[in-house]
């Protein structure tokens, strides 16, 4: 082995992000394993296949998209059994949306070593891409992370959309473009018709696309692009913070020459 060779991956499952689409947001690591894995099986429905560019020849692909999780799992547990490293590749970051809960419990019942490798989110690629903060001070403070119940699993009575729409925080809605009108008509309930909302279409893929539209035109924009999966709404007092504001309007007192801290005493 040379001296820049990296020493072969312990046997097990990485369950990996693989961010939002684009192989240049993939982590170091999340690159590093997926240049090193024995077999990789990969959410083929979410995640394109531009990312798998750095693997290996010879690695085994094993696209997931039309597999449940009873035949997912035996998969895993034969290749590290056999003495194999198994990259689990997601979208996204594995933490949010992932599924990744069962597969953990799963793998562990199995006495399977298993590892997670956080991924870029598609909210934080968005907002990268709108060039926003979505934390712009004295206007709104707090991310919303969520979706609307659906098909395959159900939203909590407590975490109901017209509930977390009340906060007008910076709200990031995921999985729902098939319920468009029911979202846009409960964020309606607490944020004005006006309120911006960038409508978000796989997020560093190749075909992305981004409309800014007002959120009272949220679901006639989603249904005229026929939109219906791989999609983040962003609603945000945020959106409209850039152009309607003045230079210097709002800024944090972090580096303000005003504001004094242990790093930059008075």
């Amino acid at each position: 082995m040379s001296e820049t060779q990296s020493p072969p991956l312990t046997p097990g499952v990485y369950i990996v992000g693989a961010g939002p689409g684009d192989p240049d947001l993939l982590t170091v690591k999340a690159q590093k394993l997926l240049a090193q894995a024995d077999a990789i099986l990969w959410a083929d429905s979410l995640v394109p296949k531009q990312i798998l560019q750095v693997c290996r020849r010879d690695v085994e692909l094993i696209p997931t998209a039309n597999k449940t999780l009873e035949e997912i799992l035996p998969v895993m547990i034969a290749r590290v059994r056999a003495g194999k490293s198994v990259v689990r590749l997601h979208s996204g970051d594995p933490s949010l949306y992932g599924a990744i809960y069962e597969q953990m419990q799963a793998l562990a019942a199995a006495g399977i070593p298993y590892e997670i490798v956080p991924g870029i989110s598609a909210f934080q690629a968005a907002a990268a891409k709108l060039k926003v903060e979505l934390t712009v001070p004295e206007l709104v403070q707090t991310i919303i992370l969520t979706r609307v119940s659906g098909k395959a699993s159900a939203v909590p009575d407590s975490e109901e959309l017209e509930g977390l729409a009340a906060h007008r925080a910076s709200l990031c809605l995921y999985l729902s473009a098939r319920q468009v009108e029911e979202a846009q008509a409960k964020l309606q309930q607490h944020y004005p018709p006006d309120t911006l909302v960038a409508i978000c279409y796989r997020l560093g893929w190749p075909d992305e696309k981004i409309w800014l539209v007002p959120l009272d035109k949220m679901a006639t924009c989603t249904n005229d692009e026929k939109l219906s999966r791989t999609t983040l709404y962003v609603i945000s007092p945020a959106l409209g913070a850039m152009a309607a504001e003045e230079p210097g309007g709002r800024r944090s007192g972090l580096y303000n020459p005003e504001h004094a801290h242990i790093f930059r005493p008075k």
